[in-house]
């Protein structure tokens, strides 16, 4: 799995407009079966901060989607950031759930 975050500081004028634009390409991604979540994020304690985290099947699902048409609005948004944003791709060979706070708690017992 590929966990795309892309961190922006926009500003309060442009942020309805970036919302917007992120908003529908969040919608595009999650309609696609190799996006495996993609959501928007308003940072509550520090202002002006969105955030757009995606999760993909595999590199190369996540590359297509970085070619693709969809992104243009992804990049776009990216160009209203007042400073250059911080841009992640975290690849991710195992994940685990509940099951690992459980185990942890055991122990602590």
């Amino acid at each position: 799995m590929i966990l795309s975050t892309i961190r922006m500081v926009i500003s309060t004028k442009k942020r309805a407009e970036a919302i917007k634009i992120l908003k529908m390409t969040a919608d595009y991604c999650k309609i696609r079966p190799e996006c495996l979540s993609c959501h928007i994020y308003e940072d509550v304690q520090e202002a002006n901060i969105l955030m757009l985290n995606e999760m993909w099947r595999s590199k190369e699902d996540q590359e297509q989607y970085l070619r693709s048409d969809a992104y243009r609005n992804v990049l776009l948004v990216m160009e209203m950031s007042q400073k250059a944003p911080e841009i992640r791709f975290n690849t991710i060979s195992d994940s685990s759930g509940i099951e690992t706070v459980e185990k942890a708690r055991l122990y602590n017992r």
